[in-house]
């Protein structure tokens, strides 16, 4: 039997598909992100979500895979800006990209195919960012060795995931203070922020 054809990767209509999944996902949660559910948001047939994407778990892969990307992007574009520790906090803590983040872990518990590529691109993404601050501290003139530069990727990573879910459980004590005490030290360093870069924020939408 000759193999199924899949639509081109470059097609609109599979552009249209992933946006649908990834608005579910941030509006929902995973378990909304059906082929029906994506098709209805499209506004497409639900035909064409397995023209496009032969399993539930390759729809799965192509929005993470999209989403992840952009986030390399958006950290190399943070790490140019003349406030590079700024623009990674503003990145790292911003609720829409660590919601999204949280619904994938949540789902990579249950497909092996997404765990293997969570773990790929968070350990990349992890490593240029401490290499990063590594960079940034020297700069700065910062002792790195009681506090490795990795362990403040961990806690800027950890701290906003944290934050994100505590909100969305209608939790806030110590927000505000941990916002304040992580500013200030960021304030130290590198002053008063400046506006936020419009190839990070791209990047990043």
């Amino acid at each position: 039997m000759a193999e199924r054809r899949i639509g081109a990767p470059d097609a609109k209509n599979r552009t249209v598909l992933l946006d649908a999944a990834e608005r579910l996902m941030l509006e929902e949660g995973y378990a909304a992100v059906t082929s029906r559910r994506v098709a209805e948001k499209a506004g497409l047939k639900p035909q064409l979500v397995h023209y496009y994407f032969r399993t539930m778990g390759e729809l799965y892969l192509a929005v993470f895979r999209r989403r992840a990307e952009q986030g390399l992007e958006a950290q190399a574009q943070a790490l140019k800006q003349p406030q590079p520790l700024w623009a990674l906090w503003r990145y790292s803590s911003d609720p829409r990209i660590t919601a999204f983040t949280v619904e994938f872990m949540a789902l990579a518990r249950h497909r092996d195919e997404l765990r293997a590529e969570f773990a790929r691109y968070g350990e990349m993404f992890r490593e240029r960012e401490r290499q990063a601050i590594a960079e940034v501290l020297a700069r700065y003139g910062i002792d790195t060795s009681e506090v490795p530069p990795v362990v403040w990727a961990v806690f800027a990573t950890s701290l906003s995931r944290v934050l994100v879910m505590e909100t969305a459980l209608g939790m806030s004590s110590g927000h505000a203070e941990t916002l304040e005490f992580v500013e200030a030290w960021l304030r130290q360093l590198e002053g008063e922020p400046l506006a936020t870069d419009d190839a990070v924020t791209s990047a990043r939408a």
